[in-house]
C-alpha cells in the first residue's frame, strides 16, 4: 500500500543530468516537505568509452523532434545507460548495507541529451520501466516534461529541495548555486520566496575543452585555468548573447554556446577564458534578483574548482562557500533532490512553481513505473 502525506518515505535519487561524469546516488528520508535524514552519497563514474558514446549521442539527439523518439544508436544507448543505473543502485545499496525493500521509491533523472523548452521539448535518456524491473522498486522518472508541456522551462527543478535544505540557515536572502554541466541559482528570500533559473554554462564547456585540448576529463581543482589568461573580450562577446538579458525563468541546453572563439588558444588560456565566462554568467544573475544575496552556497562538481569559485566570489562581491561548510554534501544535493521530488510526485505535491520555471501555477510532475506484485 502506498504511503500517504505525513508519513516518512525512504527514497533513492539518481542523477546524471547534463554532465558526463557518471551517476550520483543518494538516499533521503522525507515526508515530502521536511528533510528528515540523509545518507552518504556516492558517485559511480562512467568509463571513458561510455563517455565517448554519450558525446556521440548528444550529437545525434540534436535533431530530435519528440520526447519519445530514439533514432539510430540512441535506443541502445538508453538501454545501456539504464542498466548502468541499475548496477549503480545495486552497488549503492550493498555498499551502504541498505535493504532494497526499505526503499519506497526511486527518483530517476536520466541523462539529458536535449533541452529545448521553447519548442516544448526536453529529452532525458532513461527507461523508467526497465529500471523498476531491474531494481524491483517503484521508479518516478521524466520529472521535467509536465512542466515543459504546460509552458514552463522544465528547469531548474531542485529549488524546492534547496529551500528545504536551507531551512536552518539564518542568512537571507541566500543563493544555492549548482555548478553542474550548466549552472543554476536558487534565490531564497527572507519569507521563503523562490526564484530560480539557469545562469549559463558551468562545467560542461570547461570539461569538453579539457578533454579535447589536454586529454583531461575536467580541470582538476581549476589548475589549468589558474595557469592561463582569460580573454575578457571573448567573455563579453558571449555575454552579449540574448539569453543573458532575458528575465527569468529561463533555462539552457549544455550545447547552447559555441567554443569556436577560443579554438586557437592554448589549453590553459582556453580554460581560463571559459572559467571566467562561467563566473561572469553567474554574476549576471544579480541583474535579475530582487535583493543581493548575503551568501552563496555552491554545490555540484564545479564547487571543487577553486579557480571558478574565486572568480565567482570576486564578481558577485559576496562569500561563495562550498556546501560542505553547511553540513551539506555538495556531490549529493542533486541526487537527493531527485529523491525528494520523487516523493513529492507520489504525494501529488508541486515540484515546479511560477518563480522557478515560469509555469503559470504550481505543478506536480513525473511518471510512475511501478513493480508488478
Amino acid at each position: 500500500m502506498s504511503k500517504q502525506q505525513g508519513e516518512v518515505w525512504r527514497a533513492l535519487g539518481l542523477m546524471s543530468g547534463t554532465s558526463l561524469d557518471g551517476i550520483d546516488v543518494a538516499v533521503l528520508d522525507t515526508d515530502g516537505e521536511r528533510v528528515l535524514g540523509r545518507g552518504l552519497p556516492a558517485t559511480y563514474p562512467y568509463s571513458d568509452a561510455f563517455r565517448g558514446q554519450l558525446r556521440e549521442g548528444l550529437a545525434e539527439a540534436a535533431g530530435l523532434q519528440s520526447r519519445s523518439a530514439r533514432p539510430g544508436r540512441l535506443k541502445l544507448l538508453e538501454r545501456y545507460l539504464t542498466e548502468l543505473h541499475g548496477e549503480a543502485v545495486a552497488n549503492y545499496l550493498a555498499d551502504h548495507d541498505i535493504p532494497p525493500e526499505s526503499i519506497d521509491v526511486i527518483g530517476f533523472h536520466g541523462q539529458t541529451v536535449l533541452h529545448r523548452p521553447e519548442a516544448g521539448l526536453t529529452v532525458q535518456l532513461g527507461d523508467g520501466a526497465l529500471l523498476a524491473g531491474l531494481c524491483g522498486r517503484p521508479v518516478v522518472y521524466d520529472l521535467r516534461s509536465a512542466d515543459v508541456a504546460a509552458g514552463g522551462q522544465g528547469a531548474p527543478l531542485a529549488s524546492v529541495y534547496h529551500r528545504a535544505l536551507a531551512d536552518d540557515i539564518a542568512q537571507r536572502p541566500l543563493v544555492i548555486l549548482n555548478l553542474g554541466g550548466v549552472a543554476n541559482v536558487t534565490w531564497i528570500g527572507p519569507d521563503g520566496t523562490l526564484i530560480a533559473f539557469d545562469t549559463g554554462p558551468a562545467s560542461a564547456m570547461i570539461d569538453d575543452w579539457c578533454q579535447a585540448k589536454a586529454g583531461l576529463p575536467f580541470d582538476i581543482g581549476g589548475q589549468l585555468a589558474a595557469r592561463g589568461h582569460a580573454d575578457e573580450d571573448i567573455v563579453r562577446g558571449w555575454l552579449a548573447k540574448p539569453f543573458f538579458a532575458l528575465p527569468p525563468p529561463k533555462s539552457l541546453d549544455r550545447n547552447d554556446f559555441d567554443a569556436a572563439p577560443i579554438a586557437g588558444m592554448s589549453a590553459e588560456d582556453g580554460a581560463a577564458t571559459l572559467t571566467a565566462f562561467s563566473a561572469a554568467a553567474v554574476a549576471q544573475a544579480l541583474d535579475h534578483l530582487p535583493q543581493r544575496p548575503e551568501l552563496w552556497i555552491a554545490s555540484g562538481g564545479g564547487r571543487k574548482n577553486a579557480t571558478l569559485l574565486g572568480m565567482i566570489a570576486e564578481r558577485v562581491g559576496a562569500p561563495v562557500l562550498p556546501a560542505e561548510e553547511f553540513g551539506i554534501d555538495g556531490d549529493g544535493v542533486e541526487a537527493e533532490a531527485w529523491a525528494y521530488l520523487a516523493v513529492r510526485s507520489r504525494l501529488g505535491l508541486p515540484i515546479t512553481f511560477p518563480g522557478t520555471t515560469g509555469v503559470t501555477t504550481p505543478l506536480t510532475g513525473g511518471l510512475l513505473a511501478d513493480v508488478a506484485n
